[in-house]
């Protein structure tokens, strides 16, 4: 009993220390039992399909050639954007005058008196040349052999070769460049239309794509629902989770005190019957031990009695020892606690766990009304969020820049066949041109390896050899087409230079300073019919060049837009305005989860009887002092055991025979009386230790117990309040996160997506790199190549001209 009595207390002490801790932990302190923070909810794309796809400018191996051009371009025309000039041009042509287009376009003039000189002086300077080597005066044979002359004709060999690789260099990048003209021009022609058309189909989607996003709502609208539909039992699993240690501690240490009370009335009943027996043992075992003891001295007196002395005291020393009639009565305790326990614990206790485990069920019961109205409250906002479609301005206005979209493909469509028809002639021209060109290098290489190798088998300089005469021919062949062709070339070059060096000087320079822009937003520089503005339907206080930025950096198309009434997406999108019901329904409902009854009035009345009744005033030390105290002062067994040694003894038969009987009377009167009245000792003691280690303790663990009970029972309303406000707090959030989630990807996808403006800043930024960087480049390349080819002709004809002589025989050798 001790050990499992010590273990109780432990126990009970430990649950003591548990259940402070429980009611002294802040309630708000617990982390949120629902499911953290709101997923990410994952939307539908539907809307890839009407974007404008960004082109941007592919890194090339000619782009230092490109650069090289831009920068002789830069040189060629330094004037600025004639904003004047075009401003004239534009409201009233017939003011401009030719000297201002002169004036601007002076880089351009100088270079076409360079080309018309070019394309004269080239073709009079073949006939001169013609006129000559008909009279045999150029490109004739060397009238004298000098020993310079293999110098000289290795230094003309190696010009000849030097200018002929400078020009299959630039002949190349002509073909290259001529062909990449071509490749870009045709899908680049046709991305205006595609580009127009793919605008008109992206407005025109816009309120179809709105009321894509706005049915989007459902992904969110599912993922409350299915939270509100764990939202009860959660709740009440949360509340159950919290509480069960405050709870079962209050339980298990009403539980200690009912056993307490049991226990202790069982062992006052045994005490109190013991010391009854004993006290009744003792009266009747004392005239059978005092007849007992006068026999056994009467017989140890007996002179016939051998060595018998040696006993006789202890025979004259029997007498009785413990008396249990002075220790104290416990009748007063077991008439306080007659009739105890008048409840019963183990159904109070089995009642109050089942209710408090019940709590999650309770929770789902009182709960499913609010979460009823919360899916009702759903629909309501999947009207408000409706609202959004319903509410957007878009379709009444788009329909200026709609039809501005559809002109402009319209018009556009005669001139691009015209830039497309005057492309194929370009390109035809140049190929031929560009054939000439390689027709003329292969002449020279042809007439050098033959003249070479004619000089190489000629032994005297003088004498006649074929196949350096065929050398000479065929570099005078490629000089006649070098002068048969080089007006055409240089008509071809300063054609394709003018175009592509004004698009890039006055368009491409000013579109990437956005110096065009400026001039557009300019008033007056534009004539009404060319308003951008009021074509577009921007608003009053925009232009072009705002809206640009507007819509580059992720505007919506409405807000560039002349709307009569303002339209403010970010009010529409406002999380309140939704959630706001949603928030007040969740924030208002209140709930008793927590009414527990652990412990009914019996019972406290039972424990406070229990720890009135004087089980603690009881002496139990004069039960122990007494229960120190043998039954029997002298040993019955060992004088049993002295008078059979004696027996064996004495000589005398008839006193061995009286010691032999005596003897044996003391072992029966051991055996029947005294041992009984030891177990009844015994008995005693496990009773005394057990109330005499509860006794100190008792009014304490009861009033605690009491105590405990009373707060717990007074904290676990207020404690599970607390909870379900804290869990309904955590879902309240998480379920704002996936309204917030929502309303920020509409407001992006209006934007950037359905309803954004940044089509129409990509579609001018895919004008600029289709027209400067995939058309202009490769085309101001084209003409910088051929014209490279065209020049170096001139050095071409007069390397070759002056080989040629070096190839014939010699007329007069010197010796």
């Amino acid at each position: 009993a001790a050990p499992g009595s010590l273990f109780a207390a432990e126990a009970m002490r430990a649950a003591g220390l548990l259940l402070a801790w429980a009611l002294l932990r802040p309630a708000g302190t617990q982390q949120c039992h629902l499911a953290g923070p709101g997923g990410v909810l994952r939307f539908t794309d539907t809307h890839a399909e009407i974007r404008v796809p960004a082109l941007h400018r592919v890194p090339s191996s000619l782009d230092p050639l490109y650069g090289l051009v831009r920068r002789c371009l830069d040189l060629i025309q330094q004037n600025p954007l004639p904003t004047e000039l075009l401003r004239a041009a534009l409201n009233d042509p017939g003011s401009v005058r030719t000297s201002q287009v002169v004036q601007y376009e002076l880089g351009y003039v100088v270079c076409a008196a360079v080309a018309l000189l070019f394309t004269v002086a080239v073709p009079v300077a073949g006939m001169f040349f013609c006129y000559c080597r008909s009279r045999r005066r150029c490109g004739g044979r060397l009238r004298a052999h000098r020993r310079s002359l293999g110098c000289r004709r290795h230094c003309l060999l190696a010009c000849l070769s030097l200018t002929s690789l400078v020009i299959l260099t630039s002949v190349i990048c002509t073909f290259v460049t001529s062909q990449r003209v071509k490749g870009q021009m045709e899908p680049g022609l046709g991305a205006v239309p595609a580009t127009l058309r793919t605008l008109r189909q992206h407005i025109a989607n816009i309120p179809q794509g709105v009321q894509m996003v706005v049915d989007q709502f459902e992904v969110p609208r599912q993922q409350i629902i299915s939270d509100l539909g764990g939202l009860s039992r959660s709740v009440g699993v949360s509340i159950h989770a919290q509480l069960k240690a405050m709870t079962y501690a209050a339980l298990a240490d009403l539980q200690d005190r009912a056993g307490d009370l049991q226990t202790s009335l069982h062992h006052l009943q045994i005490l109190d019957k013991t010391v009854r027996a004993l006290a009744s043992a003792r009266a009747e075992l004392e005239p059978a031990l005092r007849e007992r003891r006068r026999r056994v001295v009467a017989l140890l007196d007996d002179p016939r009695c051998t060595s018998c002395a040696s006993v006789l005291g202890r025979a004259q020393s029997l007498e009785l020892g413990a008396d249990y009639s002075k220790v104290p009565s416990v009748e007063k305790v077991l008439k306080a606690l007659a009739g105890l326990p008048r409840s019963d614990f183990a159904e109070m206790i089995r009642q109050g766990n089942g209710t408090f485990n019940s709590i999650p069920e309770l929770a789902v019961e009182r709960m499913a009304p609010v979460i009823q109205d919360l899916r009702d409250e759903m629909a309501h906002v999947t009207e408000k969020v409706q609202s959004i479609a319903n509410s957007f301005p878009l379709p009444d206005y788009t329909r200026p820049v709609s039809e501005a979209l559809g002109k402009a493909e319209d018009r556009s469509q005669p001139y691009l066949r015209e830039v497309q028809r005057f492309e194929r002639y370009r390109w035809i021209a140049g190929t031929v041109l560009c054939s000439i060109i390689l027709l003329i290098l292969a002449c020279n290489v042809t007439g050098m390896a033959l003249g070479a190798y004619g000089l190489s088998k000629r032994e005297d300089p003088s004498d006649y050899e074929c196949r350096g005469e065929a050398g000479a021919k065929f570099l005078l062949v490629g000089v006649g087409l070098a002068f048969l062709f080089s007006w055409l070339l240089i008509l071809l070059v300063f054609a394709t230079f003018l175009v592509g060096g004004n698009i890039q000087t006055l368009v491409c320079r000013n579109w990437v300073n956005q110096e065009i822009y400026k001039f557009i937003d300019t008033p007056g520089n534009l004539p009404p019919s060319m308003n951008v503005t009021r074509q577009l339907n921007l608003r009053r206080d925009s232009n072009l060049s705002a809206a640009y930025r507007e819509c580059k950096s992720g505007a919506g198309l409405w807000e560039v837009l002349q709307l009569d009434t303002s339209y403010d997406l970010d009010e529409h999108l406002k999380s309140p305005k939704y959630t706001a019901d949603f928030q007040k329904r969740l924030g208002d409902f209140t709930a008793r989860l927590g009414d527990v009854r652990l412990l009914r009035s019996e019972g406290r009345q039972d424990l406070e009887t229990f720890a009135r009744s004087g089980v603690d005033e009881v002496d139990y030390g004069r039960f122990q002092e007494e229960m120190k105290i043998p039954v029997v002062q002298t040993s019955l067994p060992g004088l049993a055991r002295s008078l059979e040694g004696l027996q064996k003894m004495q000589r005398n038969s008839t006193v061995a025979g009286r010691l032999a009987a005596e003897a044996q009377a003391l072992w029966q009167m051991q055996n029947s009386t005294v041992q009984s009245q030891e177990a009844l000792v015994a008995k005693l003691g496990e009773s005394v230790q057990f109330l005499s280690r509860l006794a100190p303790h008792l009014q304490e663990r009861v009033k605690t117990t009491l105590a405990t009970t009373a707060s717990v029972e007074a904290r676990l309303p207020v404690q599970a309040q607390q909870i379900l406000r804290q869990e309904i707090g955590c879902f309240t959030r998480k379920e704002l996160r996936y309204f917030a989630q929502y309303l920020n990807w509409v407001g992006q996808t209006l934007r950037e997506d359905v309803a954004s403006c940044q089509p129409l800043a990509t579609a001018l930024d895919n004008g600029r790199v289709i027209l400067c960087d995939r058309i202009a480049d490769p085309w101001n390349a084209f003409w910088f190549s051929l014209g490279c080819c065209t020049f170096f002709l001139i050095p071409n004809i007069i390397f070759a001209i002056r080989l040629t002589k070096h190839f014939r025989p010699i007329r007069n050798r010197l010796m």
